[in-house]
């Protein structure tokens, strides 16, 4: 019997919100070090610009989990994982290919923006045009539009928000491993996201859910929803990617010593 995507989504609506959240983060973790001992600096260049792309598009929607009082906004683990993969680029590559995977994954994120933007352009098709056989198209234009018309928007805060705390990422972890060297990853690794992950939160909520938005949110959702919501939850990521960050020493390739 075959798992059509629907049982796959019923069954994943019947899972517990926090243990989802958990396994999502888990699932990311990993696929950042199978790509980086696959494919090396680029696997990191490719699942940034992927996870950039995802997050801006999940941060649409909300949930509720039992252990905060207001919904909290999606895109967190996946955007949050993106600082594990700079930080491996970072310690492993140098600061100069961790510069390269932001500035990458923003032309990316740019593409698909004006990609989808172009494509809502096209004029959708009327009842005659399609149909019977193409009937199931006609409320297309509707489902995408209801996802990518804030994209403009979104682009405008995210990667204002992206490219100010990822390179604000990899200067604190080049200064926290200059003051400790080679010892204390933990320390690089968790306070350079720590930090990081404040000033994005505050400068996208404030972008897209205040500045930019056409329907302003209240400050209490402001603070409570996007900003301290969200944010407590990506501390506790940059605590749990911490092994994964000491396993990325073993997953990285070497050849003769140098990483390659």
């Amino acid at each position: 019997m075959s798992l059509s995507p629907a049982d796959l989504i019923a069954f994943l609506n019947a899972v517990p919100p926090e243990a989802l959240l958990l396994c999502q983060a888990l699932f990311c973790f990993g696929t950042i070090l199978v790509m980086v001992r696959l494919f090396g600096a680029p696997g990191l260049y490719l699942y940034i610009a992927t996870a950039v792309i995802a997050a801006n598009v999940e941060v649409l929607k909300a949930v509720q989990f039992g252990f905060y009082d207001h919904p909290v906004a999606m895109g967190t683990v996946l955007f949050g994982s993106t600082y594990l993969a700079t930080d491996i680029l970072t310690e492993h590559y140098g600061r100069d290919a961790a510069r390269k995977a932001v500035f990458l994954s923003f032309a990316a994120y740019l593409l698909f923006t004006l990609f989808m933007v172009i494509t809502l352009g096209y004029r959708p098709m009327t009842a005659e045009q399609a149909g019977a056989d193409m009937a199931w198209a006609l409320p297309m234009q509707d489902h995408i539009a209801a996802i990518f018309t804030p994209a403009p928007a979104l682009f405008a805060a995210g990667m204002t928000a992206y490219l100010t705390s990822q390179l604000f990422d990899v200067w604190v972890y080049q200064r926290i491993r200059g003051a400790t060297g080679d010892r204390h990853l933990w320390l690089r690794n968790n306070g350079s996201t720590m930090l990081s992950s404040l000033v994005d939160n505050v400068i996208f909520s404030v972008l897209a859910w205040v500045v930019f938005a056409p329907d302003p949110v209240g400050w209490e959702a402001l603070l409570y929803t996007y900003i301290l919501g969200t944010y407590g939850m990506r501390v506790a990521l940059s605590i749990l990617d911490t092994p994964f960050m000491y396993l990325s020493r073993r997953m990285v390739r070497r050849v003769d010593g140098v990483v390659v």
